[in-house]
């Protein structure tokens, strides 16, 4: 390889690439970027459907047979608990996990369990930086 070599030189072309914006559309990435901005976020944040489900997702009908939350409050808790892990953290390669409390939604829980959470520092479609939250074992 040299310095003109491009990745399409050596891999030849993308057969199929999936965006962040199909993912975004599609429901496979839930976009949290307003809430973030106020939680003191600088780029775009999206949160993984499984991530959302397990640490934000909260109905009327889950406050009657658990205890009264509301989505809102839960996706503050994870944004503010994220912002903090980065502003706490040394410089790194992009990624980190952090940990959080949520009481789960299983239909019976009413105190928060200690849980975590991946935070992922990278390029968007068009090479801007964004941030995805993830489950620890979603890539």
């Amino acid at each position: 390889m040299n310095d003109t070599t491009t990745l399409s030189d050596v891999f030849g072309d993308v057969i199929y690439a999936y965006t962040r914006a199909q993912a975004l559309a599609d429901g496979v990435l839930v976009d949290v970027s307003e809430t973030a901005r106020e939680a003191g976020f600088r780029w775009p944040v999206a949160m993984t459907h499984a991530a959302w489900e397990d640490c934000v997702a909260w109905s009327e009908d889950d406050s009657r047979h658990q205890v009264h939350q509301d989505e809102a409050g839960r996706l503050w808790d994870v944004l503010w608990m994220a912002i903090c892990a980065i502003r706490g953290s040394a410089a790194g390669d992009g990624k980190m996990i952090y940990s959080l409390y949520r009481v789960p939604l299983d239909g019976k829980s009413v105190k928060a369990v200690q849980t975590q959470l991946k935070i992922m520092a990278g390029p968007g479609d068009d090479g801007e930086p964004v941030i995805t939250l993830l489950l620890p074992g979603e890539d």
